[in-house]
């Protein structure tokens, strides 16, 4: 019983090669990315669920594709954030605390101005994505930083996209 109870209250200490300081500080950047991945995939599935129109089925399909795109990340994050030896979100809660990225509960959004403030709210993300990156340099966290050139670039293609289809002919 005793032992049952220790394993219940033990700390998370998953094993890395990374000094401590390097764990406290990469887990708090990417759990704070997390919460920002979190809650740019709400607002981009609000867009695509309440997007309206003549472009209606064309952005609701992008929207859709960049939602899914965004969710794909999460796992990765949280599960690197493990890696390391930190913890990550747990909570809706914990999320709404760390994010970053502004929630939109407007009753109506014109597609134009969705369409803008998800390519700048994706902007926005490939600028913390670098910071986190210089921070992976600084630790000498290649395996982190090879992850995160990856979702540079696939933030960086939401933005094309966004300012491509919101462009007005």
């Amino acid at each position: 019983m005793n032992d049952a109870k220790k394993r219940r209250t033990a700390p998370l200490q998953t094993p890395t090669t990374l000094p401590s300081n390097a764990t406290t500080d990469l887990s708090a950047a990417l759990t704070a990315l997390l919460a920002d991945m979190f809650a740019l995939y709400v607002k981009t599935k609000n867009f695509h669920w309440h997007v309206s129109g003549p472009y209606f089925r064309d952005y609701h399909l992008l929207l859709d594709e960049q939602a899914t795109q965004i969710l794909a990340t999460t796992d990765p994050i949280a599960e690197r954030v493990r890696k390391l030896g930190g913890t990550t979100v747990r909570s809706v809660g914990h999320i709404g605390r760390l994010q970053r990225v502004l929630d939109n509960d407007a009753d109506f959004v014109t597609p134009d101005d969705m369409l803008a403030e998800l390519r700048d709210d994706n902007t926005q993300l490939c600028t913390r994505l670098r910071e986190v990156h210089g921070l992976c340099d600084e630790h000498g966290d290649v395996a982190t930083a090879s992850l995160i050139e990856n979702w540079i670039d696939e933030a960086e293609g939401r933005v094309w996209f966004l300012f491509e289809a919101g462009r007005q002919g």
